[in-house]
C-alpha cells in the first residue's frame, strides 16, 4: 500500500506526462561540470551543464535557490522565473520547477557561474530538464535552528538493507567505498608492478579446498553433479604455479556456510598471490611493503586511527611464535601437549569444546581466546603445528611446526600465508589426516583433492603464497568496526513480515490455538459476532494464511496455521 506522498508524487508523475515531459528521457546527457569544480575550476560567467539529484529548495517567490548534489558533492542552483521562462509562457518554472518536481528527483541544469552577494559560487540556471522523477521521498535529516539534527537515516539495518537511500543522504558512506577501492587498486597495482599475473578461477568447485571451512552445496543438474561455492582459491592459484606461471593473483569473492557477527559475512573478498622460488620469510617482507604502501596512498600516513588506537604500519612488524604467545599469555606451554592434556588444559581455561576437534583446533581455541586480540599493532604469528597448517611445508629447522604466519592487527586475522607444501606424498598424507578428523565430525575439515595432489607430483617449485582479506582490511584503514559498513550489499536475515489484524479478526484469532483444533461453532459463538462479520473474519483470516478450516464426520473445524 502506497503512502500519501506516494500517492501525490505519482499524481504529479500524470500531471508531467500531460505536459508532455517525458519524466525518464532515453537521451544521453553531457555534463560539462561537476560539483568537485566549484573550487578547482570556477570561471565567473562561465557556462556549464551539470546533473544530479535535487536535495533542497528555498522557493521565494519567482526566485528559488537549491541544491544539487552529483557524484562528488553538492552545487548551489538558483533559478529565476523570468530568466528560465522568458516568454509569457511561465509554465516551466511556475508549475514545474514550483509545483511537480520533489526533493529527490534527478535534474540535468544548464546555465552560467556566478558568485552571490554573500560570496556563495554557485550556477544560475537557464534551463533545466527532468531526468528522473522520484516516486519516494528521501529520508533526509533535518537541522533545528540550534543546530540539531534529527531524522537522520542512521538506523543500520535500514542503511544496509537500502544502501542506495545510505550513499544518496550520508555523505560520509561513498567516501568509505572510495577508499576501499583505493585500497584494491594500490594492492593490483604493487603486484602489476612486481610482474606478477591477474588470473581468474572458478567459484563453482567439484571439491571446496584450500581453506577449513563449512561450504555452501548446490546441484548441477546436467552433470548431475554436487557443486560448492569457493571456500578459496589457493589449490587453482597452485595448480597455475605447477603449470609455470612465476607469480599469479586473484580478487576473489568466497564463500563459507559459517556464523555472522561483526568479523564475517558468508560471502566476503580475498586477495590470493603465490610466487615461485619464494618463502614465507620473503613473504613477510613483501606483506610489509604492501601494508605500508596501502597505507600511505589511501590515508597520507603509515599510522591510522582505528578507535581510540593509533596503529602503525611502517616496517618492519613484530614476529612471535604461536606456541611462545599462548605461553605469555596463559602462562602454559603446550608446545608439547598431546589431544588429551589439551583438552584438560581448555577446559581448566574455560574454552568450551567437543569430541570433533583435534590437535589444531583446540590450539587455535586457546590462542583465540587469551592470545589473538592482545595484538593491536601489526604482528607476524609464525610457526603453526603442523595439525593446523596441512597445507604448509614443513618447517626447515623444527619438525613438528610449519613455516607459516598470521598478520594480527587491531585482534583481528588480516592475512594468512606460507612456505607452500610442495611434498606431494606429505599432501597426501595430511588430506588423509582431514579426513578422519571429518570423520569424527568436524564440518570444517578439509576434502582430498586427487587432482590436486596430482598436479603437485608432476612438481611445484618451492612457493610462498598468501590470502588477505579485503574487508577486515578496509574496516582498518576506514576505522570501522563492523564487516557491514565496508559491504555495499552485506547480507541480512530476512524481513519478518508483520500481518494487521482488523478488531473482529483479533478477537477470533485470539481463540485459537496452534496445538489445538476446534470445532467451528464453539469460537463462533465465544466471538459474538454477526453471521456477516464471521463470514468476512474467516474469509480474511483464511486470505492472511493464519488459519485453516476443515470438514471432518459432517462437521467443520478451525486451527491455527503455525508459521515457521
Amino acid at each position: 500500500m502506497i503512502s500519501e506522498q506516494e500517492k501525490i508524487r505519482r499524481e504529479k508523475l500524470s500531471r508531467l506526462i500531460e505536459l508532455g515531459i517525458n519524466p525518464y528521457p532515453a537521451d544521453e546527457y553531457v555534463s560539462t561540470f561537476s560539483s568537485s569544480e566549484m573550487e578547482t575550476n570556477f570561471e565567473d560567467g562561465k557556462e556549464v551543464k551539470v546533473a544530479g539529484r535535487l536535495m533542497s529548495r528555498r522557493i521565494q517567490g519567482k526566485a528559488s535557490f537549491a541544491e544539487l548534489q552529483d557524484f562528488y558533492g553538492k552545487v548551489q542552483l538558483y533559478f529565476n522565473r523570468d530568466i528560465i521562462c522568458e516568454g509569457d509562457n511561465k509554465i516551466m518554472y511556475n508549475e514545474v520547477y514550483k509545483k511537480l518536481l520533489d526533493i529527490g528527483d534527478i535534474i540535468g541544469v544548464k546555465g552560467n557561474l556566478f558568485i552571490t552577494k554573500v560570496g556563495e559560487k554557485t550556477i544560475e540556471v537557464k534551463s533545466f530538464i527532468l531526468l528522473s522523477k522520484s516516486l519516494r521521498p528521501l529520508p533526509l535529516p533535518k537541522t533545528d535552528p540550534d543546530g540539531n539534527v534529527y531524522d537522520a537515516f542512521s538506523d543500520s539495518e535500514q542503511r544496509y538493507r537500502q544502501r542506495y537511500i545510505d550513499l544518496i543522504v550520508n555523505p560520509d558512506v561513498k567516501k568509505v567505498f572510495l577508499k576501499r577501492t583505493k585500497i584494491i587498486n594500490t594492492m593490483r597495482d604493487f603486484l602489476n608492478n612486481l610482474g606478477y599475473l591477474e588470473v581468474e578461477t572458478p567459484i563453482l568447485q567439484p571439491i571446496p579446498g584450500g581453506a577449513a571451512a563449512r561450504p555452501f552445496v548446490t546441484h548441477h543438474n546436467s552433470l548431475n553433479i554436487p557443486l560448492y561455492l569457493r571456500i578459496a582459491n589457493e589449490l587453482y592459484l597452485k595448480r597455475l604455479i605447477v603449470g609455470g606461471f612465476e607469480g599469479v593473483f586473484e580478487f576473489a569473492k568466497d564463500f563459507r556456510n559459517e556464523g555472522m557477527d561483526k568479523t564475517h559475512n558468508p560471502e566476503f573478498t580475498m586477495l590470493e598471490f603465490y610466487v615461485a622460488y619464494k618463502d614465507y620469510k620473503w613473504m613477510m617482507k613483501t606483506t610489509e611493503n604492501l601494508f605500508e604502501k596501502i597505507a600511505i596512498n589511501v590515508n597520507g600516513s603509515t599510522k591510522i586511527s582505528v578507535g581510540e588506537e593509533i596503529i602503525d604500519f611502517k616496517a618492519p612488524f613484530k614476529q612471535i611464535s604461536i606456541f611462545d604467545s599462548i605461553e605469555e599469555h596463559t602462562g602454559m606451554d603446550v608446545s608439547k601437549k598431546n589431544v588429551k592434556e589439551l583438552n584438560t588444559i581448555c577446559l581448566n581455561l574455560g574454552i568450551e569444546i567437543d569430541e570433533t576437534m583435534g590437535k589444531g583446533k583446540l590450539i587455535d581455541e586457546i590462542f583465540g581466546k587469551f592470545c589473538e586480540g592482545k595484538y593491536i599493532q601489526p604482528t607476524f604469528i609464525i610457526d603453526y603445528p603442523k595439525e593446523m597448517s596441512p597445507l604448509t611445508k614443513t618447517h626447515r629447522n623444527k619438525q613438528n611446526l610449519t613455516e607459516r604466519f598470521e598478520l594480527i592487527i587491531n585482534g583481528k586475522e588480516i592475512a594468512n600465508a606460507y612456505s607452500e607444501l610442495n611434498n606431494p606424498i606429505e599432501q597426501l598424507n595430511r588430506f588423509e589426516n582431514q579426513l578422519e578428523l571429518s570423520k569424527k565430525g568436524d564440518d570444517e575439515a578439509m576434502f582430498i583433492d586427487k587432482d590436486f595432489v596430482k598436479s603437485l607430483e608432476y612438481g611445484m617449485p618451492p612457493t610462498a603464497g598468501i590470502g588477505i582479506g579485503i574487508d577486515r582490511l578496509t574496516m582498518l584503514i576506514t576505522n570501522m568496526s563492523s564487516i557491514q559498513e565496508v559491504l555495499f550489499f552485506p547480507q541480512m536475515k530476512p524481513v519478518k513480515k508483520t500481518i494487521s489484524l482488523n478488531d473482529e479478526e483479533k478477537k477470533v484469532f485470539s481463540f485459537l490455538s496452534s496445538s489445538k483444533v476446534f470445532e467451528i461453532n464453539e469460537i463462533k459463538n465465544n466471538s459474538g459476532l454477526s453471521n456477516k462479520k464471521w463470514d468476512k473474519t474467516i474469509k480474511l483470516l483464511k486470505s492472511k494464511s493464519l488459519i485453516e478450516v476443515f470438514k471432518k464426520n459432517e462437521s467443520f473445524y478451525i486451527k491455527k496455521i503455525i508459521k515457521n
